[in-house]
């Protein structure tokens, strides 16, 4: 199969090829030694689809749901309310809203997200998320979960580690949503992936222990924390970043140092027939993208596939 078969001939796939061909090339003036070909990709709406809602925002709905069903006088809160009557705009809306500076609804989201798990182990919750990943489908596509991968960006991963480049997923999404699947779905294993988490206590007994869930959030892994938490969990600054909103603004530019190859990549979700077209929470990215001459991915142009058959 042809590298980046997915990729229409054109500037950005260029763009690509050659900062590769730089960095990798033992007598350029841009070499990169091995161990330092850092590569970081956000998740939601980079490497897999996030609209209507993000695919872990669909397991949490179901979750909210159930927890509505078994105690109806949740069911006029907010959050359990649009759960239990399906308004996923909402969720959407919540998710929009603080990527555009507004964190009032993701804040009562974030509350009752906290309380789903708790004094659940990592184990178990892991065995949750693959149950649902394998099982569900996503509500508009009609396409199984696990088939709204992005094509092309799986196959740039390929690309970039067979040229000795070390990928990592960098997302605000849930660490333990995202590591049980990772390996299967993308090839990067489980001590690769950072993202949001909640606290977790060691609970031992007999001789044996389980790491239980709190109710109560760790780390939430985006925009500014993005960098900090690349720093602190992989000690290398990334020579190639890739994003799609304003939450991924902080980890692009942290890419790279002045005057050193660097390649940043903002996925435009600009293909209403085969994906979807918009631009909110994305706006800061964008126009950071056309003040610093990052490489903008157009879907609909730049995409010859979106998803695999």
């Amino acid at each position: 199969m042809a590298e980046l078969a997915s990729w229409v001939e054109g500037l950005t796939k260029s763009a690509i090829v050659d900062f590769v061909g730089r960095v990798t090339s033992a007598d350029g003036p841009d070499h990169v030694a091995p161990e330092e070909r850092v590569a970081v990709f956000d998740n939601d709406g980079t490497l897999w689809c996030e609209k209507p809602m993000y695919i872990q925002l669909d397991f949490i709905v179901r979750r909210l749901s159930e927890k509505a069903a078994a105690d109806p006088s949740l069911a006029a809160q907010q959050p359990y309310r649009s759960a239990a009557t399906g308004d996923l705009a909402w969720f959407g809306g919540a998710i929009t809203k603080h990527y555009q500076g507004d964190d009032s609804d993701l804040k009562v989201l974030a509350g009752a997200v906290m309380s789903l798990h708790e004094s659940m182990s990592v184990e178990d919750h892991a065995a949750l998320v693959s149950k649902f990943y394998s099982e569900a489908k996503h509500p508009t596509l009609g396409r199984p979960y696990q088939d709204c991968t992005y094509t092309p960006m799986v196959e740039l991963l390929r690309y970039l580690e067979a040229n000795d480049f070390t990928c990592y997923i960098v997302s605000g999404g849930g660490r333990d949503f995202m590591r049980p699947i990772t390996s299967t779905i993308y090839g990067i294993p489980p001590e690769r992936v950072v993202g949001s988490s909640q606290g977790l206590k060691f609970d031992g007994a007999d001789g044996h222990g389980d790491l239980l869930i709190q109710p109560a959030l760790d780390v939430f892994d985006d925009g500014p924390e993005k960098p900090v938490r690349v720093w602190n969990r992989i000690g290398r600054r990334p020579i190639l970043s890739a994003g799609n909103s304003n939450g991924d603004d902080e980890m692009l530019m942290y890419s790279g140092r002045p005057g050193a190859a660097s390649l940043r990549l903002l996925v435009l979700h600009d293909d209403a027939e085969r994906e979807f077209d918009y631009t909110a929470g994305a706006e800061r990215a964008l126009d950071h993208a056309k003040q610093f001459g990052w490489t903008v991915v157009s879907m609909k142009s730049d995409w010859a596939t979106i998803f695999s058959d």
